[in-house]
């Protein structure tokens, strides 16, 4: 079974209540347990409060909620330095680089993205694919 990571904006989709078809995607992902960053977390956080305009008690819930159904894998200094090789080889913004390369490390297989390179394999192990397509 392949494990899955998702990518921030899956996350922020299943908080959205703007397009119910991204958000039932977003909620079936989180359903099988995936893994996701610390920078996932903050960025989901983040775009609650200030994309979504939650309540501040409403985004703290969100985000206990999201810690609760994943696995949260941190980014430490060897995670840096893949994010800066993925970067310049696969032609990734420094975010998504983080992202990806934490997945990677996290021995992910699919890495879940609306906005990345849809089918892009990275490192021939870890799929981008965009759940929405």
């Amino acid at each position: 079974m392949s494990k899955i990571f998702l990518d921030s904006n899956i996350c922020i989709y299943a908080f959205d209540k703007t397009d119910n078809r991204k958000r039932q995607i977003a909620f079936d992902l989180l359903g099988q347990f995936p893994s996701i960053s610390s920078q996932v977390v903050i960025e989901t956080y983040n775009a609650c409060a200030r994309k979504l305009k939650f309540a501040l008690e409403i985004c703290d819930e969100n985000t206990l909620f999201l810690c609760d159904i994943t696995e949260v894998f941190e980014i430490n200094a060897e995670v840096i330095k893949t994010a800066i090789s993925f970067k310049k080889k696969y032609l990734l913004s420094f975010l998504d680089s983080c992202i990806a390369a934490t997945a990677y490390h996290a021995k992910s297989t699919i890495l879940y993205s609306e906005d990345m390179h849809h089918n892009l394999v990275i490192e021939g192990s870890l799929t981008i694919i965009n759940p929405f397509l």
